[in-house]
């Protein structure tokens, strides 16, 4: 199974680079794949690639949902007995 994630682009690199930050999580992916990256855009990004540009709206929900699957899994290891 493989994972793609959208981040934000902060800041563009030299060459086909850029920082991209998801929840404070900043890492430097290459671009190498996507054209007309802008600072400010949401990127798929996969093993260190971006794959696609992704809109505000559809990145921010499904953000969304991860935040929301990692709030409920931390809900249910609390409730676990030790």
């Amino acid at each position: 199974m493989c994972l793609a994630i959208p981040a934000r682009v902060v800041e563009l690199c030299d060459g086909d680079e850029a920082i991209v930050d998801l929840d404070g999580v900043r890492k430097r992916i290459s671009l190498a794949m996507v054209e007309d990256v802008a600072l400010g855009d949401y990127v798929i990004v996969h093993v260190g690639f971006a794959l696609q540009k992704l809109d505000v709206e559809e990145a921010e929900a499904t953000l969304a949902l991860f935040r929301d699957i990692a709030a409920q899994q931390a809900g249910d290891a609390a409730a676990q007995p030790s």
